[in-house]
């Protein structure tokens, strides 16, 4: 792809809204000199942020659209689909339905996000409900997991539409040839689980996946799979589990490596070490979650993220423009279905 990347961002969403979104956004153009980007939000707000950027080059290809109204983070997705049809988070999503962006980022209200997004994009053929995947710290780098919230209750055909999803995000996005998927379950033995995750699994051994069976929570980290599939309300609860023992884990490390003057010396000595590990788990390398499924690119950033969450966020959005995601999702999904209806 040689055409302009135009990627329109929510500038007022998420915790930090335009005084993050707007720095990020200048990072990057400065780094890909393709990316053109439409800044969506309360236009006077905006301007007024820009002006304090040193744009040089990169201003040329910065559009400011106006947008009256903001999805509150704790607003009902229903309320936000229904009342905000003026919300900086609905306007971007219309960019990418009218064509004017090839992507649309926001680190707004999930929910709202993800009802205002399969309303005006509508899911791909053969796709019943979109899901949210992202990149988890792995032994051997990361593994991609879905669904992390958008479905609580799945059938065993929407976690095989999942596998699908998860797979192509894995092969488009990393670079990962036949990524291992595996269905997560409470054991790896076959006759363990509930019926309709033994149901998915006997879809996806019958499919061209590279379906390796069952999966403990264990293996997210591992390295064992490359794709972890799951429905919304484990992958939550798991994604939510990590993140507070991430936190545990670190503050712990702190106050033991800053209890004493020896500890203190302990820490100096092993500090490359701390750093290379710091470096390795950093959140910020991971923000950034696809909402797969939908007839378009948008992604959910963290609604804390900071200057550099948000620019990694846009980067993948590059990416998977790149790559064309939905359109190769949909491919896969096609030549699934002829498999099925051949045997």
């Amino acid at each position: 792809m040689t055409e302009p990347v135009r990627i329109s961002l929510d500038a007022m969403g998420g915790d930090h809204g335009p005084s993050v979104v707007i720095p990020a956004a200048v990072d990057m153009l400065k780094l890909h000199p393709r990316l053109h980007v439409l800044l969506v939000g309360r236009e006077a707000v905006l301007r007024e942020h820009l002006a304090h950027q040193a744009l040089g080059d990169a201003g040329a290809r910065i559009e400011v659209v106006d947008a009256t109204e903001v999805v509150a983070m704790d607003e009902s997705p229903a309320q936000a689909l229904r009342g905000k049809k003026d919300s900086s988070m609905r306007v971007a999503i219309n960019l990418v339905k009218e064509g004017r962006a090839h992507a649309c980022i926001s680190a707004g209200n999930t929910g709202a996000l993800m009802a205002t997004a399969r309303f005006v994009l509508k899911t791909l053929p053969g796709i019943d409900r979109p899901a949210i995947i992202a990149a988890i710290p792995s032994r051997n780098g990361h593994t991609h997991m879905l669904d992390l919230g958008a479905n609580a209750d799945c059938e065993p055909e929407h976690l095989l539409q999942f596998a699908v999803m998860g797979a192509v995000v894995a092969e488009c996005v990393h670079g990962i040839d036949k990524p291992r998927v595996g269905l997560l379950n409470i054991g790896e033995e076959a006759i363990k689980g509930t019926e309709e995750i033994k149901l998915a699994a006997a879809m996806l051994s019958e499919s061209d996946i590279n379906y390796v069976g069952f999966v403990e929570g264990t293996d997210i980290f591992n390295g064992r799979v490359d794709v972890v599939v799951t429905d919304g309300f484990t992958g939550n609860v798991a994604l939510k589990s990590m993140e507070g023992v991430a936190k545990l884990i670190g503050q712990e490390l702190k106050d033991a490596l800053t209890a004493n003057l020896f500890t203190k010396f302990v820490a100096f000595l092993g500090m490359p070490i701390i750093k290379r590990l710091k470096a390795r788990m950093n959140p910020k390398k991971y923000n950034g979650a696809s909402l797969v499924g939908l007839r378009g690119i948008v992604l959910k950033s963290h609604g804390s993220a900071d200057r550099e969450s948000f620019g990694n966020a846009i980067a993948i959005a590059i990416t998977e423009v790149e790559k064309q995601v939905p359109a190769r999702i949909e491919a896969r999904l096609a030549h699934a279905f002829e498999q099925r209806e051949a045997v």
